[in-house]
């Protein structure tokens, strides 16, 4: 299989009251198109900061993430953004949805930001697959956190993404609504194809994934392949 992710030497340092904090420390691994993996550990071992450094979404104090192919250290702040939006779709423990916008005009922006054509029917479409066609029209706000979550599941994929990262994607939820948004989760990504990883502590939910990672005190302890 080809590698979608590609982790060398990751680290990742910040400065605090005057002392270095070391929150990452040398992880490598890499990720094969397709495939769904978990990454895993206790609160505060870093798992959230690696996920924003393979996202692209801040850099790394050591080391590379090379993601479709583009080495994500050479790339400015504008060809960066472009390159998440092009190749990476994202679903966080707090929704994250634009409060100002509906339910399909949420879908609507990774669309719009794209430049891409009918995005209603497609935006449509996504939100007919995740079961909230009749709440289309409804702000974040006037949304249970499960249908909120179910937005940003339509979001996610609206962009076609070659990868999709998961942060505690059901923190926020209760266990009967976790159910039903890992389900979709999983159905959608099995049909779009795409590379799903998720960052969990629910060791049911990594326990769906073909592969788990843990990480401990910012250094990668164990990284087991699983049965499919």
């Amino acid at each position: 299989m080809n590698t979608i992710l590609s982790i060398k030497n990751l680290g990742k340092t910040y400065q605090s009251a005057g002392r270095t904090l070391t929150v990452l420390h040398d992880v490598n691994f890499s990720i094969e198109k397709g495939s769904v993996v978990a990454i895993v550990g206790p609160s505060g071992s870093g798992k959230t900061t690696l996920l924003g450094l393979c996202a692209g979404l801040d850099r790394s104090t050591t080391g590379s993430v090379e993601l479709n192919g583009i080495n994500l250290g050479t790339l400015s702040e504008n060809k960066l953004a472009q390159m998440r939006n092009l190749n990476v779709g994202f679903i966080f423990q707090n929704f994250q949805l634009l409060p100002a916008l509906t339910a399909l005009e949420n879908v609507m922006v990774p669309l719009e930001l794209r430049g891409e054509r009918d995005i209603k029917s497609i935006a449509v479409e996504l939100l007919n697959k995740v079961g909230l066609t009749e709440r289309s029209h409804h702000y974040p706000a006037q949304l249970s956190g499960g249908e909120q979550q179910r937005v940003a599941l339509a979001r996610a994929f609206s962009n076609k993404p070659a990868i999709l990262f998961a942060d505690e994607p059901t923190g926020n939820l209760d266990d009967e609504t976790s159910e039903k948004v890992v389900k979709l989760l999983f159905e959608l990504n099995r049909e779009a194809g795409t590379t799903l990883v998720l960052v969990t502590h629910n060791l049911d939910l990594a326990a769906k994934a073909q592969r788990i990672i843990r990480i401990k005190g910012g250094t990668m302890v164990s990284d087991e392949r699983r049965e499919p």
